[in-house]
């Protein structure tokens, strides 16, 4: 037997199938993981998504017309199956969008896959999402629903999703590039900051900062980067870029991420003046923006950096001074498999009360022991956070993916003594791809892996994880002493933020 991707399925005992989480989910493409029962603690399973098979990065969440809709960026295929099937179309496609209705989160219905850039791996796919709706940007069309999206390695484009099942191509925002990755968009301005790969810079990402306010529209408004990266620098070009998030107008700063797993960077830039300060990329200039940055050791990298602000810490209650502070959480990313020629890569909370000082006064790890997941196979070690910042969890839980060890909530009303309080990972089931590390002597050894590539919560506050050894999309809940720790009270804001 085999299924949508084409790859064998693993023969299961009905037993071990049965204490899976197993419901048959609406919509044909859906079905519930197969396999020894998931690893939990305080969190549990509500829904699943096969998600045709493919290789996942980017989980969205975006409530429109009344319908609560997941868009999965996917990386590209793999050599066994460079394109899988999409039943809805009856085509073998290459990996690009999923769009997934999760309105009832206990029964996701696959609606639509757009095709990405033909390749493998990190080669091709769509990888990032960002969604905004019209009647939110400043110029945009009232009825539409506006998809950002990379095509593979070489343009970033935009689509429109208001009828989800049936997305429509708007524009290329830019093309020519020689790599995208992990992009912000502000719908209520409509600045978007594009992780690409511009000819002539000496790093394959770097930013181009567009005014996407009428998204068929772009407007190009300037280059961004360390200094050293831009063209004609000399020296070592500092690492490259991974990503970014903006605090927003109000707040007037956004957080840029580089060196993804070594050499890491955590900057924090004034918004004002990246978007109105002199454009052209000299060393000057692009130090003109910056407010504070930190640099870390070479073993760590960062792929995130989340800003969390007012967080009032416990143990400094009763003081006069810098009881509250403001904190940006900084996981790195994990390369290697079983833990073999690499760091280990962790979470780290800085501390950015006072910006041009940011100082690291905390960490999260998983340790190897008793979970044994170094020879588990595929990567052990930090990955990415929830981006998405609802009420019940802001300045309470930060969710970390954590490939082989699944997805960790992470308590951080005291940033200085970050506390594990639940986890899950899902079992390995038939469309779990293989991965492999080269022995001694030459010969490679390959394990079937949960890689849980990246996590989001939904205003709702259910937990989205999505596997990058293609094994699908799983929407979670805490439970138990987990959930409590969370506000769920109607009373609950985030006027903090």
């Amino acid at each position: 037997m085999r299924n949508h991707g084409g790859k064998p399925m693993r023969r299961v005992s009905w037993v071990a199938a049965l204490l899976c989480v197993a419901v048959i989910f609406a919509g044909g493409a859906s079905r519930a993981a197969t396999g020894d029962k998931p690893e939990a603690h305080d969190m549990a399973l509500v829904g699943y998504n096969d998600l045709q098979g493919r290789s996942a990065y980017q989980p969205v969440i975006h409530q429109q017309n009344g319908r609560w809709i997941a868009y999965i960026g996917h990386h590209g295929g793999t050599d066994d199956n460079k394109a899988p099937l999409n039943p809805l179309t009856g085509q073998n496609e290459n990996n690009g969008t999923s769009i997934v209705d999760v309105t009832d989160p206990r029964h996701p219905k696959y609606l639509a896959h757009i095709p990405g850039e033909a390749g493998v791996y990190e080669a091709g796919g769509s990888q990032m999402v960002r969604v905004c709706d019209g009647k939110t940007l400043p110029k945009g069309d009232p009825n539409a629903v506006y998809l950002l999206r990379p095509f593979g390695n070489s343009s970033q484009d935009i689509w429109n999703t208001a009828d989800p099942a049936h997305p429509v191509f708007v524009t290329h925002v830019i093309d020519g590039l020689k790599g995208t990755h992990k992009s912000w968009w502000e719908c209520d301005t409509g600045i978007a900051y594009l992780v690409v790969g511009k000819p002539g810079w000496r790093v394959p990402r770097m930013t181009s900062v567009y005014d996407l306010s009428d998204p068929a529209h772009p407007v190009f408004i300037r280059d961004f980067g360390l200094p050293g990266q831009q063209p004609g620098s000399e020296g070592k070009a500092p690492d490259m870029e991974h990503g970014m998030i903006s605090a927003g107008k109000d707040r007037n700063r956004v957080y840029f991420a580089y060196g993804t797993n070594q050499n890491g960077v955590m900057q924090i830039v004034d918004r004002d003046k990246l978007l109105n300060g002199p454009k052209e990329p000299t060393d000057e200039n692009l130090r003109y923006p910056e407010v504070g940055r930190l640099v870390m050791e070479p073993f760590y990298g960062a792929h995130t950096a989340l800003p969390i602000f007012g967080i009032p810490v416990p143990q400094f209650a009763h003081d006069s001074i810098a009881k509250v502070r403001n904190i940006v959480v900084v996981p790195g990313e994990q390369y290697a498999n079983e833990c073999i020629g690499e760091a280990r890569q962790m979470v780290f909370i800085v501390d950015v009360t006072i910006e041009q000082h940011p100082m690291v006064i905390s960490s999260y790890g998983v340790p190897d022991e008793p979970g044994d997941f170094c020879a588990r196979g595929g990567r052990f070690g930090t990955h990415a956070t929830n981006e998405n910042q609802p009420p019940m969890y802001y300045g309470r839980i930060v969710f970390v993916s954590y490939f082989n060890g699944g997805v960790r909530a992470v308590d951080i009303r005291d940033p200085f003594h970050p506390k594990e309080i639940g986890y899950f990972i899902p079992p390995v089931n038939e469309n779990t791809d293989k991965r492999c590390i080269k022995l001694e002597n030459g010969e490679p050894r390959c394990k079937v892996a949960i890689q849980i590539n990246n996590v989001e919560v939904d205003d709702r506050g259910y937990i989205y994880i999505v596997d990058r050894a293609d094994s699908g999309m799983y929407i979670l809940q805490l439970t138990g002493a987990a959930r409590k720790v969370a506000d769920f009270t109607p009373s609950a804001d985030a006027s903090q933020r």
